[in-house]
């Protein structure tokens, strides 16, 4: 006696479907959890808020500016002149974040004459607008700085606390937390502020 044996295909195929519909759902759901703990995870490690302290960055900062702090600029990079960094005064009298920026980096002979910056003998072009220094303090004369330190002057340039004065001191690579990358009111991109008008774009 033959046994007739049949085979639903429609049903098949529609479990197959509703499968393969179930794997993608669940790939899905994997991405885009990675996706939120990626950021998450960018936004905790990477970027830090502070404020501002001081008048020493004025006019590109002022005291209390909310500013964005990436943490990750320096991990596989070293800071360059001009940039604004955030730091933190260890070993002082109180430990607090700070902003100035960076003109003289591990190596280099720093000196202050007549209101001017040299390094290695060379006078610094000033890329942002800012008062000639009216005090030279620790800097009348060439100072070497050690392979982890940086010279940093505020912005205010006579009206606040840097690097020319020994309360303050140069900055060493350690005391560093990232660059400062972006004032939050008003918003703006922190290395393109107080920059010199190019006369070429003055009508």
């Amino acid at each position: 006696m033959d046994t007739e044996f049949e085979f639903d295909f429609d049903r098949q195929e529609k479990k197959s479907k509703r499968n393969k519909l179930i794997v993608r759902i669940i790939l899905w759901i994997v991405a885009s959890s990675i996706a939120i703990f990626l950021g998450w995870l960018f936004t905790v490690v990477a970027l830090e808020k502070t404020n501002m302290v001081g008048s020493g960055m004025e006019p590109t900062l002022s005291d209390d500016d909310i500013i964005i702090v990436n943490r990750m600029a320096y991990l596989l990079s070293e800071p360059e002149r001009f940039d604004v960094i955030v730091f933190n005064k260890s070993g002082k009298e109180h430990s607090y974040y700070a902003c100035r920026r960076v003109y003289g980096l591990p190596g280099e002979k720093i000196r202050v004459t007549d209101g001017n910056l040299y390094v290695n003998g060379i006078m610094i072009d000033e890329p942002i607008n800012v008062e000639p220094m009216i005090t030279a303090g620790l800097f009348e004369e060439d100072v070497l700085l050690d392979e982890d330190e940086y010279f940093v002057l505020g912005d205010n340039r006579n009206d606040c606390e840097d690097s020319r004065y020994f309360n303050f001191g140069n900055v060493t690579k350690d005391e560093i937390i990232g660059e400062a990358f972006i004032s939050i009111s008003p918003f703006s991109i922190i290395s393109k502020l107080n920059l010199k008008t190019n006369e070429n774009d003055e009508e």
